[in-house]
């Protein structure tokens, strides 16, 4: 099948998450909220896997276009402490061996920490259970937003910002997990056919950012692209990566980061310009079809 092209007025997300990581829609619900939302366009990525692409192509509506990814937790060690980031894969070959041993790698790293945490909140005698997180990831991978549900259904706290706050996951229950090296994830990526786009780079409110002249090296690397237009990014922030992004060669990419309702921030409430789309298809050789409702 050779991909559709998209009109100069399409609408396009390429950054969400469903119950295969940690968004509240399944795979299946997410694709028919899209075409609800009138998205031309969408883009899977959900953390560390792509068990959620074969649902989602599935209940593919009419009209919709799905890009398969994943979002890829990365650390860069150029400083100490090293600095965490998310790397954005598009249509990379799912099956590529290397790639498929790291992700399990992380999803592991990430199992193995929310197991910690728990152990940690019950040694202050805060009532969370780890079955039962187990079971609310639903066989997804695993992360701190399903601790957040426990935290609010056991009325420790209000909503998932707040679980996010310092007092809990944000700093006092917080710990590190066993990322992928950056330079490592972009070159994985590359050998199995895919694009990768770095997610929300200049978001300070989220914490640490990496410096400028680490992108440029990123970019020197393989990195393809920048997400400019997010929740995350203030105004200047915004016009930052894109000027920075316009002196790299980098495509630019707008998406929601839609979580379901872990998150305010609804589909589509920012896209991605058709002609950088068109890029990203371009330049991918894992997944050679994209799937059309």
């Amino acid at each position: 099948m050779t991909p559709r092209p998209a009109s100069a007025t399409a609408r396009i997300d390429l950054h969400t998450h469903s119950t295969a990581s940690d968004g509240t829609l399944g795979p299946a619900e997410l694709v028919r909220a899209a075409a609800k939302a009138g998205l031309d366009v969408l883009a899977i990525t959900d953390h560390d896997t792509t068990a959620g692409w074969e649902p989602a192509v599935r209940a593919l509506p009419p009209g919709l276009t799905l890009v398969r990814g994943a979002e890829l937790s990365c650390r860069w060690y150029g400083t100490d402490p090293a600095v965490p980031l998310h790397l954005l894969a598009y249509l990379f070959d799912p099956a590529d061996p290397d790639l498929v041993a790291e992700l399990a790698r992380v999803r592991l790293a990430r199992e193995v920490r929310g197991e910690r945490i728990v152990e940690l909140l019950r040694a202050d005698g805060i009532d969370v259970n780890w079955s039962e997180i187990l079971a609310g990831a639903g066989g997804g991978t695993v992360g701190r937003p399903h601790i957040a549900q426990a935290l609010i259904r056991a009325g420790l706290v209000a909503t998932t910002t707040e679980a996010f706050g310092p007092n809990w996951l944000g700093e006092r229950y917080r710990l590190p997990k066993d990322d992928i090296d950056v330079f490592r994830a972009i070159r994985l990526v590359r050998a199995a056919g895919g694009v990768t786009v770095f997610a929300h780079p200049r978001a300070t409110r989220r914490g640490r950012i990496v410096p400028d002249e680490l992108i440029v090296e990123l970019a020197a690397a393989g990195l393809a692209g920048l997400e400019a237009d997010h929740e995350d990014h203030s105004p200047a922030e915004r016009a930052h990566v894109r000027g920075l992004a316009a002196e790299l060669g980098l495509l630019v990419t707008g998406s929601s980061d839609f979580h379901g309702t872990h998150k305010t921030v609804q589909l589509g409430a920012h896209t991605t310009d058709p002609e950088a789309y068109e890029r990203i298809v371009a330049a991918a050789s894992g997944v050679t079809e994209l799937a059309s409702g």
